[in-house]
């Protein structure tokens, strides 16, 4: 079960990775554009903030790895929270499928890890 765990952590790390590479390296690509559903307008208007946001995915992504490196349940199950929280709420102010994407990723892992103790 640790081994599960600790690679649904890792994917979620990696996700959280590619999450900061497309807010803040390809915020105005098609590519974001159709992951995020906006504009080239808004895009541009809003990519010093998008870019803000990537940085932030990758001190989670940063985080998962740290636990998953140090070995740190403690370190790994503070970051799928905060991992958890952000779903939560990006689901209720942003766009319901960051429940999906983001959030219910989290809860399996945090699920797995407690399991796996």
């Amino acid at each position: 079960m640790g081994f599960l765990a600790n690679l649904v952590v890792l994917l979620i790390a990696l996700l959280h990775g590619y999450i900061l590479v497309l807010e803040m390296f390809l915020w105005t690509t098609p590519r974001a554009m159709r992951a995020f559903g906006t504009s080239p307008e808004f895009a541009k208007a809003s990519a010093p903030l998008a870019a803000n946001q990537g940085l932030y995915n990758g001190f989670l992504a940063a985080g998962l790895l740290w636990g998953l490196l140090s070995g740190g349940f403690a370190i790994k199950v503070f970051f799928l929270l905060c991992v958890l929280v952000a779903g939560v709420y990006g689901s209720l102010t942003v766009v319901r499928r960051i429940l999906y994407i983001q959030a219910l990723p989290a809860a399996i892992a945090l699920i797995l890890l407690l399991l796996s103790r």
